[in-house]
């Protein structure tokens, strides 16, 4: 904290522009001239070296959309046209729009309380203007010269009848401090939610004549009688947020839109009032799509930058998410959950987002999988990449189960839980009842994604556990493993060299054991027509290790170290039986057991519930195969 404190600690400077212009301005010319774009791209490369820092604690599995958030503002940054667009973030809901406009808010609050992020306005302006604006036009010449920058904008009607007014025209003495950008103090952000279109203001945007101040004054024209409390002046160089934006009235639009094309909002009784500010909005697909069916909207669709913010369909980056929300709520956090709980969770609500055609139950999970990165075999790469670009489905990722759905059926879960313990398939079943009982699912679906929690348990639930069972009955099964590894290489290049293979125990020369192989792997469906190529692949990468220096482990091959996992568990499999399955259990067989539950509770992540509801499920598996 006290580093922290040391870092933003902020100079509250104040002074007359002549001060401003001679002991604050020369130090950092192009720093203080900056434009809302560029002082929110400078923000972000502030806030790491990587350029979603700001967001990687709180967004997962969107790193798309915020590159491409980030390569909006450095475009608007340089210059380009893009800075005269306004940013629409579009996503289904719950996927991170809101989130990460936050995240860039609290980023901004942040950077304003740094050396590097100091801006200084005019004291007393409603729309806490650059001092900049003061320089007349004649001067602004000189004054790129002097101080390499240009000087854009106009002085605000407020400043300027006080200029006039109250200095006589002296724009030296105009008072100068330095400001903070805060959301709660109505300072560089504002946000504006959309409420019933039939009573909305665009007063709420621009303000209005204030009443009371009309007789002070005697001019309803007189900018000091003007109440500059309109969500656009709040925003001023900084960040104006429109929630919703589709559903506000197209007057609003217009405004927005004008203001980003030309930095200018126009007011009655007043000259057109030069505001500098980045207009970030987001909507939902349901509004976007009524959008484009009006023909009327293409002129505005033209001034806007669109960036899709999807789902996530990577399930490793889906469970953080859960994880994070799990975190903030308080009644979870002392509720066990087994290692597997989120996972499945994750999976489950991937597969609802995927593309919905005539595929296999067997294909999907293969996209699962490509999605979080994971080797599957008989995929190519390029064909992995086209799968992971959504190059043939580009919908991907804009319905299906959002994040909330599930945290729902989670918390339902904890609560018909006696035990404050959660084990994967109670999950499951807490889902299957959230979709059956949800009003708003029509049958067709609520069919196809109660199919979708009998997938995740069968193509991965029951790998992922059934592994954590074996690796807890055999302590020695990494090496075990690690040694038919060793085994099944010696056996294939044995093979594929047509030369025989000394058996280490009688040390005499024998022909390679084909049988061995094939039961290793027809473990993964290699077929008898296909095991050459499978062998010659796995030989091709065991000698690119070896060439490269490192060792061809079981990580190497994630294929073969499935198969030969599966292997080695088959021929344990009566062990297993003999350990979950005994009903009136001896002392050595009672001692067994308990060394494995703890085994899973101490190296696994599992606790005594989840660790018994797994052993007694691997067993179920075990009598239906």
């Amino acid at each position: 904290m006290r580093a922290f404190t040391q870092q933003h600690r902020a100079g509250h400077w104040s002074g007359s522009l002549a001060d401003f212009m001679e002991h604050v301005l020369p130090a950092a010319p192009s720093q203080l001239a900056r434009t809302s774009h560029q002082y929110i791209w400078d923000m972000l490369r502030w806030s790491g070296k990587e350029r979603c820092a700001l967001f990687a604690d709180e967004l997962f599995g969107i790193d798309d959309a915020l590159n491409r958030v980030a390569d909006y503002f450095k475009a608007a940054a340089a210059g380009s046209e893009v800075g005269r667009r306004l940013l629409l973030l579009l996503g289904p809901p719950s996927g991170g729009k809101s989130t990460l406009v936050i995240r860039l808010k609290r980023g901004l609050e942040e950077y304003s309380y740094t050396e590097a992020g100091a801006l200084y306005g005019i004291a007393g302006c409603p729309v806490h203007e650059s001092p900049l604006h003061l320089v007349p036009h004649t001067l602004r010449g000189g004054f790129r010269d002097s101080y390499g920058v240009d000087v854009s904008g106009e002085l605000c009607p407020h400043c300027r009848v006080r200029l006039e007014h109250e200095l006589g025209g002296d724009f030296l003495r105009m008072p100068v401090e330095r400001i903070f950008i805060s959301e709660a103090g109505r300072s560089a952000i504002g946000t504006y939610a959309p409420h019933d279109p039939n009573t909305a203001d665009i007063a709420d945007l621009v303000g209005s004549v204030d009443l009371s101040r009309v007789a002070e004054y005697g001019d309803e024209g007189d900018p000091r009688a003007w109440s500059w409390s309109g969500t656009v002046y709040a925003a001023s160089r900084g960040l104006l947020e429109m929630i919703e934006i589709l559903k506000v009235k197209r007057e609003f639009l217009y405004l927005l839109l004008t203001l980003t094309q030309e930095k200018n909002v126009k007011v009655a009784r007043f000259p057109l009032i030069y505001l500098d500010e980045t207009i970030l909005a987001h909507t939902n697909l349901a509004e976007f799509r009524k959008f484009l069916q009006e023909s009327e909207n293409e002129g505005l669709l033209d001034r806007m930058v669109i960036v899709q913010v999807p789902y996530t369909l990577n399930y490793r980056e889906e469970a953080r998410i859960y994880r994070k929300l799990i975190l903030s709520a308080p009644a979870f956090r002392d509720v066990h959950m087994d290692p597997h709980v989120l996972h499945a969770a994750a999976v489950f609500a991937v597969l609802s987002r995927l593309h919905e055609g005539e595929e296999r139950d067997a294909d999907l999970a293969k996209r699962v999988r490509i999605h979080a990165g994971e080797d599957v075999d008989g995929v190519h790469h390029n064909e992995a990449l086209r799968v992971r670009n959504k190059e043939k489905s580009p919908e991907e990722g804009l319905s299906g189960v959002s994040p909330r759905f599930v945290i729902n059926g989670l918390s339902h879960a904890i609560i018909q839980s006696e035990r404050h313990s959660i084990s994967t398939m109670d999950l499951l079943l807490a889902l299957k009842d959230a979709i059956e009982s949800d009003a708003r699912i029509e049958s067709a679906r609520k069919r196809r994604w109660v199919d979708y929690l009998v997938l995740t348990r069968k193509e991965f639930y029951n790998r992922w556990v059934k592994e954590d069972v074996h690796k807890a009955l055999f302590v020695s099964f990494e090496q075990e493993v690690a040694d038919l590894l060793d085994k099944y290489l010696d056996e294939v290049e044995a093979m594929l060299d047509n030369r025989q293979v000394k058996d280490p125990i009688t040390n005499e020369e024998r022909r390679p054991d084909e049988r061995f192989l094939r039961a290793v792997e027809e473990k993964i469906h290699i077929s008898d027509s296909g095991k050459q190529s499978f062998r010659q692949e796995v030989v091709r990468k065991a000698m690119g290790a070896y060439k490269r220096g490192e060792r061809f482990g079981l990580t190497s091959h994630a294929p073969l170290r499935d198969a030969l996992q599966q292997y080695l568990f088959e021929q344990r499999r009566d062990v297993l039986r003999l350990v979950s399955s005994s009903k009136r259990p001896d002392d050595e067989v009672r001692a067994k057991i308990s060394a494995v539950e703890q085994r899973l509770v101490d190296e696994y992540g599992y606790d005594s519930h989840c660790a018994r509801e797994a052993l007694n499920y691997v067993t179920t598996l075990l009598a239906q195969e």
